[in-house]
């Protein structure tokens, strides 16, 4: 057999040892790093490699990212949570607060109109709280929380910082009954402030006022302010009542005038208010006495 173009077998070649080519391929790095410190040829390379490789980084990096999301979103939810659970509670707090504060202030007002009302009026009075309603549902009628242990005694007015609100019907020993101006079977004389007209204000039952017996051509207009009289012997006199509201013309031939009238007071919302009477009582209507007889005529 002729050897003549016969080659051996690439796995019997040999070329330069490992050792060889370790130190060729340093060389080359060596050479490039040094071309590259000094010419800066690769940053085009460099940069261009770093916008490929971009996403490749943020994949690889996406779990931990979403794991230390995830770890700082529960934590900031929870922190969050419990920092509108403390600002819940002190708006509570600060509602309630506010609320006993308008309250507070409400009764301050209140307080100081019934020391005005007392001093305005030379009259003797006893402050009192409404308690609740009493529990005739036909009646326009409160408890108070004064009896006559301190000194509350039947028929006397009760006011509140801007008028009347009722009578004193009934006394208990620590409680008062008052009826309300407006209760159908209340009455009280008036007088109109601009004129001196007088009159008698009655309760509709309805939370309104009702002046009966005006005669049809008298002197009173929408606007005209009421105030107690004094001659019916119960009631101080010049204490504020009510307000006309609305006059209404009888036809001919009737003799009065339907004047609806608003209450002054806050006869359905007072809560503080004064127990009044007179300092002294009027001196009681003489008693009629008989006329001495005529002596009998001569014949």
């Amino acid at each position: 057999m002729s050897l003549v173009g016969h080659q051996a077998p690439p796995i019997f070649r040999r070329g330069p040892t490992p050792l060889a080519r370790l130190i060729l391929l340093v060389s080359i790095c060596l050479a490039m790093m040094v071309a590259d410190i000094k010419f800066r040829y690769l940053d085009v390379l460099r940069q261009g490699i770093s916008v490929v490789t971009y996403p490749l980084q943020m994949a690889a990096a996406a779990p931990a990212d979403f794991v230390l999301n995830a770890s700082h979103y529960f934590a900031t939810l929870i922190e969050v949570q419990m920092e509108n659970a403390e600002l819940r509670r002190q708006l509570l707090d600060a509602a309630q607060l506010l609320l006993r504060f308008d309250h507070l202030q409400r009764e301050n007002e209140q307080l100081r109109g019934l020391v005005q009302m007392a001093e305005r009026v030379p009259l003797k009075s006893v402050s009192a709280e409404i308690l609740y309603n009493a529990p005739d549902p036909f009646a326009r009628k409160v408890i108070l929380n004064r009896g006559t242990q301190h000194g509350v005694e039947a028929g006397l007015a009760v006011v509140d910082a801007r008028g009347v609100i009722g009578q004193v019907t009934r006394v208990y020993p620590v409680q008062a009954e008052v009826t309300l101006l407006t209760d159908k079977n209340q009455a009280i004389a008036v007088e109109v402030v601009r004129n001196g007209l007088r009159g008698v204000l009655f309760g509709s039952g309805q939370g309104r006022l009702e002046m009966r017996f005006v005669l049809a051509g008298a002197d009173i207009v929408p606007g005209d302010e009421l105030v107690t009289s004094g001659l019916d012997g119960v009631f101080p006199s010049g204490l504020p009542v009510a307000t006309v509201s609305r006059v209404e013309r009888e036809s001919q031939g009737q003799a009065f005038n339907s004047i609806a009238c608003e209450p002054a007071a806050g006869i359905e919302s007072s809560i503080q208010v004064l127990v009044v009477g007179r300092a002294e009582l009027p001196p009681p209507p003489p008693s009629a006495q008989k006329a001495p007889a005529a002596p009998p005529g001569r014949s």
